[in-house]
């Protein structure tokens, strides 16, 4: 391996053998013989394993918001950009297999109440996301007056609750079901208008 790895080099592996190992058992030698340097070189990068630790899982969280980013941001229809938001967001962790075994290992890292949220800053932008989302409809007269702030917050808390249940807790297909309805009252409410 070349002296100076690329950081997203060594995200990756470290995120591969935190989801291997988990946190506890994982040992910054772990990380480096996976990347093919001294323990040394490793620590050019990050200052211990909780550094790294930290970093690994926040470069693969932000990833994780970047996709879902990514799918709203060209478009336009706002009732369409909530449904890929919510959609988006819980389809990424079907295809991220490590995050999700590190995630498993350590809930902790999405915990259901912001308070004691080790990656708050990152969930707090999931949370303006979806308060951005929701003011451009009510702006545009689409949505219906609510607090933004608080309904994101909401919006999110149960997002949490799938993501948890989905693939943390491994529920089965009736979860998936029980989301799009979810989704669906969001978007049409639960009342006929008259």
């Amino acid at each position: 391996m070349k002296p100076r790895e690329d950081i997203e080099t060594i995200y990756r592996v470290a995120l591969s053998v935190f989801a291997e190992f988990g946190y506890p058992k994982t040992t910054m030698a772990d990380v480096a013989g996976r990347l093919g340097m001294t323990k040394g070189n490793l620590y050019l990068y990050v200052t211990d394993k909780k550094d790294l630790y930290r970093k690994t899982v926040s470069q693969a969280l932000t990833a994780w918001q970047l996709k879902v980013l990514e799918a709203v941001d060209g478009e336009t229809d706002v009732r369409r950009k909530f449904s890929l938001m919510c959609f988006k967001a819980v389809e990424y962790l079907s295809g991220d297999m490590l995050l999700r075994q590190v995630l498993v290992r350590d809930p902790d890292i999405f915990p259901m109440f912001p308070a004691k949220d080790p990656f708050g800053e990152i969930n707090r932008n999931s949370v303006e996301l979806i308060k951005r989302i929701l003011e451009q409809g009510i702006a545009e007269k689409v949505f219906r007056p609510v607090d933004p702030g608080r309904v994101s917050e909401a919006v999110f808390m149960i997002y949490k609750m799938f993501i948890i249940r989905m693939y943390l807790k491994s529920e089965d297909q009736l979860i998936h079901e029980m989301f799009e309805d979810t989704v669906d009252l969001f978007a049409h409410g639960l009342f006929i208008n008259i």
